[in-house]
């Protein structure tokens, strides 16, 4: 099977890191984030022979430090974009490449420890046409929230509405989020238009709109996003520290 890695974004939220270095290549430990993701992948039960990079931003720094993939034991190969074109944009640069099989396909700005084969059995045997991996994930508002009586109610009703008739501070949420990482069947790629800035979240909604099977394989643990100036150096220093064991 084949992987997609998406890491042509331009890494607005971890700028200036990203003024000179892709997202993808920020260090972690003494490897730049991209190569911890194609470790995991070559050592994902065997699943994963070859991987597609859909680059564009600073794309050269990329190829140039991965060049064929020989070096790291895979088959890799590129699909370049001129502009950023959202994360199913990019993925759609890869069509030709990923031919008419089932493919993995996830985001190059984070980093993955759970079990791909079996997410990738899971999506075979029930036979979707999506599979994406979800996070449990809870969090408490920065917020406390006021409720009023009579929201829902006719606003012309002056006597019943804008009583306070509750105040939770501060209240925790709780519920599945995506992680950026899909088994998808090739008809997907026909959802996304070609050359358009597309989000994965519009593909996704088309694929359910259509009465494709969308799956989720549920995780506990095993994810961690590198979205912002914060989780990137928090990553950091637990990769660093990890190193200091060795």
């Amino acid at each position: 099977m084949k992987a997609v890695i998406l890491a042509g974004g331009l890494g607005t939220r971890l700028q200036p890191y990203t003024f000179f270095i892709p997202k993808p290549m920020l260090p972690l430990g003494n490897k730049p984030l991209l190569e911890h993701i194609i470790e995991w992948l070559k050592n994902s039960g065997n699943e994963i022979d070859s991987i597609i990079l859909c680059v564009s931003y600073l794309h050269r720094t990329i190829e140039d430090y991965f060049e064929d993939g020989a070096r790291f034991g895979i088959k890799i190969e590129y699909a370049r974009s001129e502009r950023p074109l959202a994360t199913a944009g990019q993925l759609k640069t890869a069509e030709k490449l990923v031919n008419d099989d089932t493919f993995a396909c996830l985001y190059g700005d984070s980093v993955y420890e759970f079990s791909l084969s079996r997410m990738i059995h899971e999506h075979k045997k029930y036979k979707a046409s999506v599979s994406m991996a979800l996070l449990s994930y809870k969090t408490k508002l920065k917020y406390g929230f006021i409720d009023l009586n009579g929201e829902n109610e006719n606003h012309d009703r002056k006597d019943i509405n804008n009583i306070v008739i509750g105040w939770r501070e501060k209240p925790e949420i709780s519920g599945l989020i995506n992680i950026g990482c899909y088994i998808l069947e090739p008809e997907f790629l026909k959802l996304i238009p070609k050359g358009s800035a597309f989000g994965m979240d519009y593909a996704v909604r088309k694929a359910l709109d259509q009465k494709k099977r969308v799956r989720g394989f549920k995780i506990s643990s095993g994810f961690i996003d590198i979205g912002d100036k914060k989780s990137y150096l928090d990553a950091y220093k637990k990769y660093v520290k990890k190193l200091g064991k060795i």
